[in-house]
């Protein structure tokens, strides 16, 4: 059992460097891509399935004991992400099958593919600190070769500061690492939890935990370090923007959570209900007012990612199991639909030769299937049952209110009212009125391209419909999670 912990990331990785031994063989880096994918994707449901009945998972490599060994972490958390990224990893790798060019296809786009999941993956189960900062810097490095694949000249000016945001971050990643172990001699993060609890959360441990916020931040698209993530989500093709946008970011966020429920809770006055509650709340209404003001399809929906990673990082400020089981919930909804926008916007840009809503329109006459996955995916978005986006929203704004948090819990309810206007200003303009594509581009058959991203809106429905259990694994996930010792006992045998 504790061997298929590696798998995640063993594969991946070993595939991704044979398939750069048949950069020009097309087809055949398709079939090894997607079969790798879909293993991974069978592994990810066990490993997920295993944590849930038998509790933590751990493996150690090397057969070194924690803490001086670097240990593979697998709880329900952490598989659940494992899981959620394999399930876009197989929905955007199909999608790209049939948008990605040839030239670009031969310039390593699936080794690269297969590298950002081993990084995304590794960061998901490492429990070792600077193996977080190592397997955060696989994925960066694999999401430079992504983010400018294609060359043009936006994509290269926009990469670049990308690349810039993303240097800084490390640095400061690998300064509060430093600072971390100087104070702890260790960098096992259950171990870390252990001595940090033994002395008191003020001072220098204070601003560590800000030090290590503000570089998940970066990542995770926070105010007011979001600046960089609109328009270098705008230039890739669709299917890389569609990982991007649903995945990268909740890495941050899934960082955030971890480092924020096993070491840094003692003063949650503090980092809670303070930092994090505030910058959470300017997250959500800046976002979302970046949104409103868009006309681009992919813009908007970039401008959505910031302001809903607000709703994320506010179940975590609020710190009740409700809460945090609500942000968990959240996360698996957002993951699924953004993911699923975005490749619907990739399908309506190629049938309209635009991603400017405002010379769109017809598309509902022209492509209905188009039109009515959409509309499910975008009403779930904004919140609206009996979709996963409502069961999702609505433990966190309960949370809110209960725990006298009415201001950012009424800015909650703006957001999703404004993220509804904006949802149907692309429906208005994009898919209804009047047909603005040739006849050529209304007999153009997408239903390859719909096949990948069909699975994600039955995500979303089935989500709602089954809003109960899930909630209820979400709970037992926030549970566990906010209950340091179980994580600890796990890793270090106590």
């Amino acid at each position: 059992m504790s061997n298929l912990i590696f798998m995640p990331i063993i594969v991946p990785f070993f595939i991704g460097a044979l398939l750069m031994l048949f950069a020009k063989r097309h087809r055949l880096q398709r079939i090894i891509s997607g079969a790798a994918s879909i293993v991974v994707l069978a592994i990810s449901i066990y490993l997920a399935a295993a944590a849930f009945q038998n509790g933590v998972i751990t493996a150690e490599a090397g057969d070194w004991a924690a803490p001086f060994g670097i240990v593979l972490v697998a709880d329900s958390f952490a598989t659940l992400m494992v899981l959620l990224s394999s399930i876009l990893s197989v929905a955007c790798l199909f999608f790209a099958f049939t948008t990605i060019s040839p030239e670009r296809e031969k310039s390593y786009f699936y080794p690269f593919y297969l590298f950002l999941m081993v990084g995304v993956n590794g960061a998901f189960l490492t429990g070792d600190i600077f193996n977080l900062f190592v397997f955060f810097e696989v994925l960066l490095l694999a999401s430079y070769g992504l983010i400018v694949h294609g060359g043009t000249k936006y994509q290269l000016r926009e990469s670049f500061k990308y690349i810039v945001i993303n240097v800084f971050s490390s640095a400061l990643f690998i300064v509060a690492i430093a600072w971390i172990y100087s104070v702890t001699g260790t960098l096992n993060m259950a171990q870390i939890s252990e001595r940090v609890a033994a002395m008191d959360q003020t001072g220098a441990i204070n601003i560590i935990a800000v030090m290590f916020f503000i570089v998940f931040a970066l990542k995770g698209g926070l105010f007011p370090l979001y600046f960089w993530l609109p328009n270098s989500y705008w230039g890739p093709p669709a299917a890389i923007a569609a990982l991007f946008g649903g995945l990268l970011t909740k890495v941050g966020i899934y960082a955030i959570i971890r480092m924020f429920t096993l070491i840094f809770y003692h003063e949650p006055l503090f980092t809670h209900k303070g930092l994090i509650t505030v910058i959470a709340g300017l997250t959500m209404l800046f976002g979302v007012l970046g949104a409103v003001s868009q006309f681009d399809f992919k813009r908007i929906l970039s401008y959505h990612i910031i302001s809903q990673v607000g709703y994320m990082v506010m179940g975590l400020g609020i710190f009740t199991p409700l809460a945090v089981a609500g942000a968990i919930f959240y996360i698996a909804h957002h993951m699924v639909v953004k993911t699923g926008l975005f490749l619907f916007a990739g399908a309506a840009e190629k049938i309209t030769g635009t991603s400017d809503i405002k010379q769109m329109g017809g598309l509902f006459k022209t492509h209905p299937a188009l039109a009515w996955m959409f509309f499910i995916t975008a009403i779930s978005l904004a919140g609206i049952p009996p979709l996963s986006g409502f069961f999702s929203k609505f433990p966190i704004i309960l949370s809110g209110f209960q725990e006298g948090q009415h201001i950012i819990s009424a800015v909650a309810l703006l957001v999703g009212l404004l993220t509804l206007i904006s949802m149907m200003k692309i429906f208005g303009y994009a898919f209804w009125g009047e047909q603005k594509h040739g006849e050529a581009a209304a007999k153009l058959s997408i239903g390859k391209m719909l096949l990948p991203a069909a699975p994600l809106v039955v995500l979303t429905i089935v989500m709602g419909i089954v809003a109960e259990p899930v909630f209820n694994y979400s709970l037992q996930i926030a549970e566990q999670i906010m209950d340091p010792s179980i994580y600890i006992e796990s890793v270090l045998k106590e």
